[in-house]
């Protein structure tokens, strides 16, 4: 084995790792973009089809894809292929490659159904992509590919010119036909779309990590387009250039238009619009010019878009935009070959002389393998295993309806609701140091506290207002009276609803003009803390004065009312924040008195002091 050998060989491999180091991305970018209740469950479904997707293809999946071929439909050797013996380099190689390539399909279907799959369907449907759907079409497009010692014969789409070069639809478009299918049967996340208006977008819990995963799948497709020359040539450097060109063009073209639309430059535009620049130029990287790279990834921005678009239209809820991004934007970028595409470069001899009607047939073939075959599996699968969570599970978070695993967020939910269904304030959250949720918990217990002390004093303070003989009422700044006031207030002034009305005005009318007009003077005192306390309440000129009472249809009487009023201050209020006013009917006594005094006066040999 000469040294080119071996510098292809390691591209391959560090390009393998470059795709498999994608797998973190996609966990990045699904685990941000949902709820924090199903973080867990999201980490955990792309770790297993992983695994599932590596031992499944090895067993039965890449015989299938690249074994000798059977009529171009399918792979019929290579079944727990050994690539332990000597000369099998290459062979192991490929394998590893190709594998990556598996996984990443099959992880695409994890986001779409994120927050409502059950973990037990998931991996069920992960064997079925990994073991069938995925390794056939595979074989149809790429059978051929790796050479004698892999297997020998060549798939029908690519008899008929169909190219794709690195998996737009082979591997992007395959696993977002499947995700569709699941989506279609498992309908989309409770109250997503309301029975009426817009629908609701479902907040990401942590977009940043989103926007971190987006960068490294970016990174991811260096490996994902560079490695599928399956050797280190002249070509590679452009390929991942047009890679780059691709995925800029298409987040600033999302961007653009999307903030055209929206009149916002939503977080989504910018992530997905560069995923789906991406996603379309694999099929076509090596065949088409710079300029030709930058124009497909534009488009495939906007592609993106209207994709989303229908999606939101028919109702189907795709919790990350994997079918906008891999679906929409793979068959857009596995036309573009038949577009734009170097026939030289391609070396085909398509179909009726058109690599645009090649590239057709292949777009038809794999909606009618991946999504038709991936929607009767899931309906009969649904029939025979529920694959979708109750609603009560869907509410609390499938962390611990799935996994039972019970993070700071399911606690501070639960404790709130315990909260809300018992009334009782005395309950606290978990505090957990050091984290936010853990913060959150510890600001949210000293508001309850507080709430509860203020809750005491409020039903103390209503306990005095009820039972108290004086029409107490309070004035906030605006000379309004407050809601709470003493039952006997309204009788005394012979008015009901007092909450809210100016006092100005109320006593105005019981007031003869000239206490109203000195009432006027006084009360612009009342907010003014440039007045002492004790000179505010020597200057009152409502001790024992009449008032005019309305008690009825025309009819009126004059009592004799003691008002005080006094000043109500706060700790967080840097002067007066409200005036209470104590109101004493002292009418009979008033009466009495001066009944008293000319009955006095009408005794014989009473002194005028006595009278008094």
């Amino acid at each position: 084995m000469d040294l080119r050998e071996l510098v292809d060989y390691l591209w391959v491999i560090v390009a393998a790792a470059l795709v498999f180091f994608m797998q973190a991305g996609f966990s990045m970018v699904e685990s941000g973009l949902t709820r924090t209740k199903n973080s867990v469950n999201v980490a955990i479904k792309n770790l297993t089809d992983l695994g599932v997707s590596i031992l499944v293809f090895w067993v039965f999946g890449f015989a299938l894809m690249f074994g000798n071929s059977r009529f171009g439909l399918i792979g019929a050797s290579g079944f727990l292929e050994d690539f332990s013996g000597a000369g099998l380099m290459g062979a192991a190689t490929f394998f590893l490659f190709q594998v990556m390539f598996c996984s990443t399909s099959a992880t695409i279907v994890s986001g779409a159904v994120a927050e409502r799959m059950r973990y037990a369907g998931y991996i069920i449907g992960t064997v079925f992509l990994s073991g069938l759907i995925y390794p056939v079409f595979g074989h149809w497009a790429w059978g051929g590919i790796g050479g004698a010692s892999i297997g020998s014969g060549q798939g029908w789409l690519a008899a008929i010119g169909f190219v794709d070069f690195a998996g737009s639809t082979v591997v992007h478009s395959v696993g977002g036909y499947v995700a569709l299918a699941a989506l279609l049967v498992i309908g989309a996340r409770e109250g997503r779309f309301p029975k009426k208006g817009k629908p609701v977008k479902i907040p990401g819990a942590n977009i940043p990590l989103s926007v971190a995963g987006v960068i490294i799948l970016w990174f991811g497709w260096i490996g994902f387009n560079g490695g599928s020359t399956l050797a280190m040539n002249e070509s590679v450097p452009a390929i991942i250039l047009h890679t780059c060109l691709a995925g800029g063009a298409g987040m600033l073209s999302a961007l653009f238009v999307g903030w055209a639309f929206t009149g916002k430059p939503e977080v989504s535009f910018v992530m997905n619009g560069s995923l789906a620049g991406l996603v379309a130029i694999t099929a076509n990287c090596h065949a088409v010019s710079s300029t030709e790279a930058a124009l497909i990834g534009a488009v495939a921005g906007i592609v993106m878009l209207g994709a989303d678009w229908l999606l939101d239209r028919f109702r189907i809820d795709d919790a990350v935009g994997a079918i906008p991004v891999h679906l929409a934007a793979g068959i857009w970028g596995t036309l573009a070959v038949g577009i734009f595409g170097d026939p030289e470069v391609l070396g085909t001899t398509p179909i009726w002389g058109s690599q645009l009607a090649a590239q057709a047939i292949g777009v038809v073939a794999c909606a009618a393998w991946s999504f038709g075959l991936s929607w009767l599996f899931f309906v009969l699968l649904n029939s025979l295993v529920p694959l979708r969570v109750t609603a009560e599970q869907e509410r609390f978070g499938l962390n611990i309806a799935e996994h039972g695993a019970s993070t700071e967020i399911f606690e501070l939910f639960t404790t709130m609701e315990e909260q809300a269904r018992s009334g009782d304030l005395s309950k606290r959250l978990p505090v957990e140091p050091f984290t936010e949720i853990g913060q959150i918990a510890d600001r949210y217990n000293s508001v309850i506290a507080a709430l509860e002390r203020n809750t005491i004093a409020k039903d103390e303070y209503e306990d005095i207002f009820r039972n108290v003989s004086d029409g107490l009422f309070l004035i906030d700044s605006r000379f309004l009276i407050c809601p709470n006031y003493s039952a006997v207030t309204e009788r005394i002034f012979g008015s009901r609803e007092l909450a809210g009305k100016d006092v100005r005005t109320l006593f105005r009318g019981m007031l003869s003009p000239e206490k109203a007009a000195r009432f006027e003077e006084f009360i612009g005192m009342m907010f003014d803390p440039s007045h002492s306390e004790r000179a505010f309440r020597a200057m009152n000129p409502l001790v024992g004065t009449f008032f005019r009472v309305h008690t009825g249809y025309d009819s009126w009487e004059d009592k004799v009312l003691d008002v005080s009023f006094h000043r109500v201050g706060r700790q967080d209020f840097d002067g007066v924040a409200l005036v209470m006013a104590v109101t004493r009917d002292v009418t009979k006594i008033s009466n009495l008195t001066r009944e008293l005094k000319s009955l006095r006066a009408r005794i014989p040999g009473v002194p005028e002091s006595v009278q008094a």
